[in-house]
């Protein structure tokens, strides 16, 4: 059998596009080649499950890769189902014409399709960016079928012939162009299978061909029966052999052929997913919890996200959640198919029903997709209102490690924000976990519709200590993404308004008021010697009769500005973000008029050391809120060694 040709292709200059530009990754070629022999492997199994194959007993199915950076050569070997000559020219020679649907039209009342990966017919091709040239050895399981060897320089001219190796199967071999012998590298190699093929179904063994022996590269494509006392014309020495086997050491697969995302969730033991997520996203803190996917009807799904447990405020909520199309690696945060939110989650997600575009790296435009998506935020919705209803200790537990993906999730998703509006929690002052109704109706006497919160425990201490004096009930809010979260509970509440602790200060902290005329007089005179001793005369003063006289001075920011501040932030706008950058505006200096310090500042306005308590007073209140400037933190250091040298 000799023939010559020119490869069929249905779009002019197509070839050079593939070669270049199919595929957005070049080290994907070993996915799309190893892809293929799981393919071969599966349509061959089918066709024994039909009756039209007779398995051998104890042939182990599997896909072998060698390397060799001697000849710049990368070879994939598998066991499958092969190719008659037929084969070869209708679905190598045609370019796009898919081998797997072929199969599956022809098959399609025996054998369902969920195990084919091949859409589209060109993963073969893939192998063109990197190879100058590329051999396939195969041969059909047919009986009879005579083996065939094809070879392709990478343009559009080929040559196919009959073969002298009939082991069933097929065996390509990619001659490594220039740019590309990275690829024949062992520890290149094996680093591209453990990305795109650490599950696929088949096991996946590598080879290192430049440390093969002649006897083991002689028998590199042939499967030697151990039964066979004849090599050639000479008989095996029994002994030497035995001994040569037992020196060679046993060849370990590169994959998990059985992920743990594909066995039923009560077969599954906490061991196993903990052990999972370590084992693939390289994260040796445990996971909080997880939810196994498993679906079947009206799509196939199957998958686990986990909850990873996050160290504090400042920690990124970056996760990763890996996209498998029948085991094979497809991407990682495909957001057509996560929604957005859960990508702050890390998991795997396998469905064999994703419309792939033609290089299987991206999705296709469909509806199908959106199905999925909603599937998905359903299941994750069921699981933790479940979880609050069933189990709320654990609930509770993990709320401060949850609760940024969800109150995200809140945000982006309105379908999931309405799920899960009656298991939002809010921690309070003394630890308790309250929902927003609760806390509105325990403080509806004192602060009807108000709900204040601390976004930093320490540095509002002194307001928190007030709360508590005053038997006022405050929640925890200290995540970046609560306060556009706020604003959203605003939106969707319009009685409720969110006030920070330090926020503008409530009428329970006053006693007795003061007189109009008092208040004026107060405000006009500490304003005057404030502005003065601080060099500040943007300053803003009120004045207020508090009912602990032992607090002297506060420091409160309009909770409108704060926000303002806070999204300027979060879009990394302005520097520092000091609110004086804004001209002082709702920053107010709130002095206690029935504190000493501050009656000796209204009695002693000229007095000798009334600039000094002054910007005292002033440092002590921001200091309550936030760290000093450098140059400011030197002088308050400075003036309080000054006063204290008065005490003496």
């Amino acid at each position: 059998m000799q023939k010559q040709g020119s490869l069929s292709i249905n779009s002019e200059n197509i070839f050079p596009i593939i070669k270049k530009w199919l595929y957005s990754d070049h080290d994907i070629f070993i996915r799309e080649l190893i892809s293929n022999g799981c393919d071969a492997i599966t349509k061959l199994k089918k066709l024994s499950l039909m009756g039209d194959y007779e398995e051998i007993e104890g042939e182990e199915y599997k896909i072998e890769v060698y390397a060799s950076a001697k000849d710049k050569t990368l070879t994939f070997v598998d066991n499958g189902i092969g190719m008659t000559a037929e084969e070869v020219d209708k679905y190598i020679n045609q370019i796009a014409f898919s081998g797997a649907t072929d199969f599956i039209n022809k098959y399609k009342d025996k054998a369902n399709d969920d195990q084919i990966i091949g859409h589209f017919g060109l993963g073969f091709y893939s192998a063109f960016m990197v190879a100058d040239k590329v051999t396939i050895e195969t041969c059909s399981y047919q009986k009879d079928a005579k083996p065939v060897f094809w070879e392709c320089d990478g343009g559009t001219e080929y040559s196919m012939s009959e073969s002298d190796d009939d082991t069933r199967g097929t065996a390509i071999t990619l001659y490594l162009n220039d740019e590309c012998y990275e690829f024949a590298n062992e520890y290149r190699v094996r680093e591209v299978i453990q990305k795109y093929c650490a599950f696929m179904p088949y096991n996946i063994y590598f080879i290192n061909e430049d440390t093969m022996d002649n006897e083991e590269k002689a028998e590199k494509y042939i499967e030697v029966d151990p039964d066979d006392e004849l090599i050639g014309d000479e008989k095996k020495d029994d002994k030497a052999s035995e001994d040569k086997e037992s020196k060679k050491p046993e060849r370990k697969p590169l994959n998990d052929t059985n992920p743990l995302w594909m066995k039923q969730p009560k077969d599954c033991t906490d061991e196993e997913y903990i052990e999972f997520y370590q084992k693939v996203f390289l994260d040796f803190k445990k996971p909080l919890f997880w939810i196994h996917l498993n679906m079947d009807y009206p799509f196939n799904l199957k998958g686990i996200l986990y909850f990873p447990k996050i160290n504090n405020q400042y920690d990124q909520l970056e996760g990763m959640i890996k996209l498998y199309n029948n085991q094979v690696f497809i991407a990682d945060n495909i957001k057509e198919v996560i929604p957005e939110f859960l990508l702050l989650l890390k998991g795997v997600i396998d469905c064999p029903d994703l419309p792939l575009n033609v290089s299987r790296s991206a999705l296709q435009n469909d509806g199908f997709v959106k199905k999925i998506s909603d599937y998905i935020t359903k299941k994750v919705a069921d699981k933790l209102s479940g979880m609050c209803k069933t189990d709320k200790e654990n609930y509770e537990k993990y709320w401060d490690d949850i609760s940024p993906f969800i109150k995200f999730g809140c945000l982006r998703d309105e379908k999931f924000c309405d799920k899960m509006t009656d298991y939002m929690l809010f921690k309070n002052l003394e630890g308790k976990y309250l929902t927003l109704p609760e806390y509105l109706e325990a403080g509806k006497e004192k602060y009807e519709n108000k709900v204040f919160y601390v976004s930093d425990e320490q540095a509002q201490s002194q307001y928190i200590n007030m709360f508590k004096e005053e038997g006022m009930d405050a929640v925890y809010l200290v995540h970046n993404i609560d306060n556009p979260y706020i604003t959203h509970l605003e939106a969707k509440n319009e009685n409720v308004k969110f006030l920070r602790i330090d926020a503008d200060l409530s009428d329970n902290f006053v006693g007795e008021a003061l007189t109009e005329e008092q208040t004026k007089e107060y405000t006009d005179k500490l304003s005057e010697v404030f502005k003065k001793a601080t060099g500040n005369d943007k300053l803003n003063v009120k004045v207020e009769n508090l009912k602990n006289e032992a607090i002297s001075s506060m420091l409160t920011l309009s909770e409108e500005q704060r926000r303002m501040i806070e999204m300027m932030k979060a879009y990394s706008m302005g520097g520092a973000m000091d609110p004086s950058m804004f001209g002082g505006e709702g920053e107010t200096l709130v002095l206690n008029a029935g504190n000493k310090l501050v009656k000796y500042v209204l009695d002693n306005p000229e007095g000798e050391h009334t600039d000094k308590i002054c910007c005292q007073l002033y440092d002590l209140a921001v200091i309550a809120n936030k760290p000093l400037s450098p140059e400011a933190m030197t002088a308050f250091v400075a003036r309080s060694n000054e006063i204290l040298g008065l005490l003496i």
